[in-house]
């Protein structure tokens, strides 16, 4: 009986885990950042090429340079920083992918505290 309830155990886990990971449909495109900061609704549209990424957010917009790691991790550096903080390159990793979006993780590189969000790409 032990063993029956191992196996179902083991078969339920592994069915449950079905994540897409389809990093290379999302390497270059545009696409669109949707995020809640203090309740308020922020999206963020961008553009990426396999070397540039350029971000339009409130208005302003702005060039990192994109260097993939794998086929899905990269890491975004800013080609015109306005001070320290934006002079920190950022780490990203695609977590997993469905139809047209991914989530991701971020952080500053070097940082143990990540952050997540969902991109839906439009191209």
């Amino acid at each position: 009986m032990k063993k029956i309830t191992l196996l179902l155990f083991t078969i339920l886990l592994v069915s449950c885990n079905n994540h897409q990971r389809n990093c290379k449909d999302f390497r270059t495109g545009k696409f669109e950042f949707v995020q809640n900061i203090n309740g308020k609704k922020h999206t963020s549209t961008f553009t990426r090429t396999s070397k540039l990424q350029i971000e339009t957010y409130n208005g302003k917009t702005d060039t990192a340079s994109v260097r993939w790691v794998n086929d899905c991790e990269f890491i975004l550096q800013k080609l015109h920083p306005k001070n320290m903080k934006e002079e920190k390159a950022i780490s990203m990793k695609i977590l997993f992918t469905k139809n047209n979006t991914y989530t991701f993780e971020y952080s500053f590189v070097g940082s143990n505290k990540k952050e997540r969000g969902v991109v839906t790409k439009y191209e």
